[in-house]
């Protein structure tokens, strides 16, 4: 009977996923060079629920996020997180600092969170959790506008340079998310 239960709960977090993906395909795309869609995917030694806890913790990214210089609070969520407002400050592996505001707007615990971002950059994000006792499947979906003006008119030249930036500050994540859970 656990068997079956288990099997049904996989097949809804599946429909679900594949919701978002649809929903994340049929966007209307931006041909604009300030438009980025970017996806990355994250697989880590370690039950859903841990990687959870760390990931809707972000006063705590500091600590295992290399390129998170700063987390402030202004302004506290529901028990879940929901509608928590926080600004981020970023270093990156290109030589300037982003700040943003993240706003929590969708919470399905170990599964899902998006948030939308303003400031420096402007868009959503959308991390996705699936997995087991053993093992995190993390898939991040960033879909940002630029919006600083020199990273707006450098965009149609720089825009390779802004996506390996951003591959190297998510692989920094994912290896400090694994070390920070001992599944390094």
């Amino acid at each position: 009977m656990q068997a079956l239960g288990r099997r049904r709960e996989s097949a809804r977090r599946i429909r679900s996923y594949r919701r978002t993906e649809t929903h994340l395909r049929s966007a209307p795309t931006m041909p604009s060079p300030t438009h980025f869609d970017l996806v990355s995917h994250w697989r880590i030694a370690a039950p859903r629920e841990r990687v959870w806890e760390a990931l809707t913790h972000p006063e705590d990214w500091p600590r295992w996020w290399p390129f998170v210089r700063s987390v402030r609070t202004l302004r506290a969520g529901d028990a879940e997180g929901l509608g928590s407002l926080r600004r981020i400050e970023w270093a990156t592996r290109l030589p300037y600092r982003l700040v943003i505001e993240v706003e929590a707007v969708e919470v399905l615990r170990q599964e899902r969170l998006r948030a939308r971002s303003s400031g420096q950059l402007r868009g959503e994000g959308l991390w996705l959790l699936d997995g087991d006792d053993r093992f995190t499947d993390v898939t991040y979906v960033w879909r940002v506008t630029l919006e600083q003006r020199w990273m707006r008119l450098l965009a149609p030249l720089l825009a390779p340079g802004f996506r390996w930036n951003h591959a190297a500050v998510m692989r920094a994540g994912h290896t400090g998310l694994a070390r920070f859970l001992g599944a390094a």
